[in-house]
Formats: C-alpha cells, sequence, structure tokens
C-alpha cells in the first residue's frame, strides 16, 4: 500500500474552488449595503441567486490573478531582488565572517546568527532561503561540541520566529494588509513587541540546550567536523549588504503612517506598485554594481522571480476563491452567518478565535500567501461586526500561520533540515513543544491586550 500524502496547496484550492462553486447552488445568496468600501452591520438582504457552473470554475483562477495582479507582480519583483542578492553571496559571506571572527567563541554564535535569522524572517520572510545554511553552520556547532539540534535550532527557530512575528514580511504581512484594506505599518508596533519577546525567548531556550549539551563528554549529533569553504567577505559584497539593508528599511519607512500616528515625518504612503518598483531599482542596482553585467544581472533577476512563480500562481487560485463566491453572492451570506455567530462576542473572544482557526488552516494550506488571500478578504470584514482592528486579524494570520510551519511535517524546510542534520522528527517534537506552547499562549495573551486596548 502506497504512503499517504497530502497533498499540495494547489490540488487543496482548486478542491476548494469545486466545494465553493456547489455552494453557490446551496447557500442563499445576499448582499450587505456597503458604506465607505466597508459591509454596514445590520443590512444584510437576500438577492437574486447567481450559481456559478464548471466553466466559471475553470475561468475563476484567472479572474483572481487579474484581481490580485499587483500582490503577484510585488512578489515576483521580491523574488528577482533576492535572486540578484543571493548570486552575489553577500549574505553567505557575512555569515561566515561572522563564524571566522568568533573562532573559539562559537557559544556567541547563538544569539548573533539567531538575531540575524530573525531579522531576516521578519523582514523578507527569510524561510526557504535558510536552507543553503544547514550545511555550513551544522558541522560548525558540531565541531565546537554540541550536538546537530542546536545548528538547527539557530536557523528554525530563528528565521521562524522572526517569521511568525513578520514586522514588514511582504509574502504574509504584506499581502494580508494588502487584502485587508490596511497599511502595512498598521500593527506594526505590536508585532515588533512579539518580535523583541519572542526571539529573546528563543535565544535563551536555545543557549540553555546548548549549555548542557556542552557539558557531555561527545556529543549527540554526527557529521563532518570540518568547516565547509565559505565565499570572503569583500568589500564590495560589504557594500551589497548595506544596499540590501538599505532597500528594507524604505520600505519600512515608505508604508509607516506617520501622518496617522501624529509624528512629524513626511509620510510616504507607499504600497504595492511603489515598492514593486524599489525591489526592481534596488535588484538591478546591486546586481551591476557588483559587477555582474547587465545580462547576468538581468538572469539573476529572472531566476529569482522565476522561483516565486508558484506563489504568485497560488496567489492567482485563491483569489479566484474568492472571486467565485463574490459572482455566486455568497459572500454576503457568509459574512452574515460570521456575524450572527459574533453577536454578543468581546473583542478578546473574537480575536482569540480567529487566531485558533488559522491554525488548522495553516496546516491545511501551508502557504502564507495563499492563505492570506484565501481568509483575509473573509475575516477582515467580519472583525468590523466585532469592533476588532483589521491589524489584528492580520496579526493572528502570520502569527499562527508561522507559529504552525516551525513544526508541520508539510513544511520542506522542516523535514529538509532535519534530513541535513540527521536528526528524527519525533526528535524535533520533543525538543520544540515547549517554546511553541509558550508562544501560541503569548500570543493569544497579547493579541487580547490589543483588542481591548
Amino acid at each position: 500500500m502506497k504512503k499517504f500524502r497530502i497533498p499540495t496547496s494547489y490540488t487543496i484550492l482548486f478542491v476548494l474552488l469545486l466545494l465553493v462553486a456547489a455552494a453557490t447552488w446551496l447557500v442563499p445568496a445576499g448582499e450587505y449595503d456597503m458604506v465607505e468600501g466597508e459591509p454596514a452591520a445590520g443590512s444584510y438582504h437576500r438577492v437574486d441567486p447567481s450559481p456559478q457552473g464548471v466553466g466559471a470554475v475553470i475561468e475563476a483562477p484567472f479572474a483572481g490573478f487579474y484581481d490580485a495582479v499587483d500582490v503577484a507582480m510585488f512578489i515576483l519583483m521580491v523574488g528577482g531582488f533576492l535572486g540578484v542578492v543571493m548570486k552575489t553571496e553577500a549574505i553567505d559571506a557575512g555569515v561566515a565572517h561572522v563564524i571566522r571572527r568568533l573562532d573559539g567563541r562559537e557559544r556567541l554564535l547563538i544569539p548573533i546568527l539567531m538575531l540575524f535569522f530573525g531579522l531576516g524572517g521578519t523582514s523578507f520572510g527569510m524561510w526557504e532561503e535558510t536552507m543553503a545554511f544547514y550545511p555550513l553552520l551544522i558541522p560548525v556547532f558540531l565541531a565546537a561540541g554540541y550536538d546537530a539540534l542546536v545548528g538547527i535550532a539557530v536557523i528554525l527557530l530563528g528565521a521562524g520566529v522572526g517569521v511568525m512575528c513578520s514586522t514588514v514580511n511582504p509574502f504574509a504581512t504584506g499581502i494580508a494588509a494588502g487584502f485587508a484594506g490596511i497599511s502595512l505599518g498598521e500593527g506594526l508596533l505590536l508585532r515588533l513587541v512579539m518580535l523583541v519577546l519572542f526571539e529573546a525567548a528563543a535565544i535563551w531556550f536555545v543557549m540553555r540546550y546548548a549549555a548542557k549539551i556542552k557539558k557531555r563528554a561527545a556529543p549527540t549529533g554526527t557529521g563532518p567536523a570540518e568547516r565547509p569553504d565559505a565565499p570572503p567577505l569583500t568589500g564590495k559584497r560589504k557594500v551589497v549588504l548595506v544596499l540590501f539593508t538599505l532597500v528594507f528599511l524604505v520600505m519600512i519607512y515608505s508604508v509607516i503612517p506617520f501622518d496617522d500616528l501624529g509624528l512629524p515625518l513626511p509620510a510616504l504612503g507607499w504600497w504595492f506598485s511603489e515598492l514593486s518598483g524599489l525591489f526592481l531599482v534596488g535588484g538591478l542596482a546591486i546586481g551591476l554594481f557588483y559587477g555582474m553585467g547587465e545580462e547576468d544581472t538581468i538572469g539573476a533577476f529572472v531566476a529569482g522571480a522565476a522561483d516565486l512563480i508558484g506563489v504568485a500562481f497560488i496567489i492567482g487560485i485563491s483569489r479566484g476563491i474568492t472571486v467565485l463566491m463574490n459572482d455566486g453572492r455568497i459572500t454576503g451570506t457568509i459574512l452574515h452567518w460570521g456575524e450572527t455567530a459574533l453577536t454578543g462576542a468581546g473583542h478578546m473572544a473574537f480575536v482569540a478565535l480567529v487566531y485558533l482557526i488559522y491554525l488548522p488552516l495553516s496546516v491545511l494550506i501551508p502557504s502564507s500567501s495563499g492563505l492570506a488571500t484565501l481568509s483575509i478578504p473573509i475575516l477582515a470584514p467580519l472583525g468590523d461586526f466585532a469592533a476588532v482592528g483589521k491589524d489584528l486579524i492580520v496579526t493572528a494570520f502570520q502569527s499562527a500561520n508561522g507559529l504552525v510551519n516551525m513544526v508541520t511535517p508539510t513544511a520542506a524546510v522542516v523535514m529538509g533540515a532535519l534530513t541535513v542534520g540527521r536528526v528524527s522528527y519525533p526528535r524535533w517534537l520533543r525538543f520544540v513543544w515547549k517554546p511553541l506552547l509558550a508562544y501560541l499562549v503569548l500570543t493569544l495573551v497579547l493579541l487580547a491586550v490589543a483588542a481591548v486596548l
């Protein structure tokens, strides 16, 4: 008997398309009166049904892609930018340089590298990109007297917590905020607080475990003890790292609504089109500065964008589900059911429920981009009925999705990292369940506090 495998995100989304199409034949059609683009509470009314057939199912992903083309292009531009940066090997060189400078003081690598991966995760969703670092860092920690689990945790927990507390991650927070109709800067303070608290807790947890391993006579992990070759940190690569950081600093500044916050700084109000241009220019500038030439720069940019074409497809398919619901005129009815269920529910109960709902949804649809595109257009308006800010819906989504991605066997990064380190999946679960449970509880507490403030 063949071993059962969980279907890909594409298959799951196509099944959902079929289920939604079937629902348009069964669910009563209804709509809300719209006030400034938002559904007005209590204004739901029945309308003529508009059931969707096979043709509508086939056309829905294309309509969804057209509807979300700004988001898809933004993702491709970020991918191209990262493709050029990774081609320069500047990030690899920077990590290797830190390792060499701390020779004999490897314990300090734990907080330094976890902060590095955490900043990468929270800023640009550094997750799949971490796979290149496991063969580099696991031997380093083994040679220093630790086990493979320390090396895995430094990268996986460091980046994973950053992704979970995505402050400006374009692949999670950016897409979710876009479909929620809010600025990426809304809710930024809460996400920064979560990042500081959770990353500090992760560093303490890993260093505490590493200290216990260090006291033992021999490391429990297996693998080569030699340090692999790494690219040198040349002057050009240093400048690339500076430019890389500068691009993300500009992105962060450009999306913060300083005028709404009452701060005396000019608000740029950039969004997907402007940010796409930023990453396009940034990628081309880095490639040309590094001396890659026009052909190699364009090639690296296109290759980086191609690596994320699957994400763009998922966004189109996911958005197609929303299009199908809207065309079938059942979105209002589903919102009405949610409004009815939420009647009398307090702020804290609502935001906690949203967070808990996203935990199983993140197992079903591991792609943060796909899940945001699919669910935020439905759940964000429900927040209006419960008087909960849409930024909290976005934060609840990304926190749950990031938490699940650090442990679910459907995450290729998790299973790949464990394979490289020769650590079994049950052992990883035994190691990580306590901090993840603490993160779950603390996230619920922080979301509840933010909901009543």
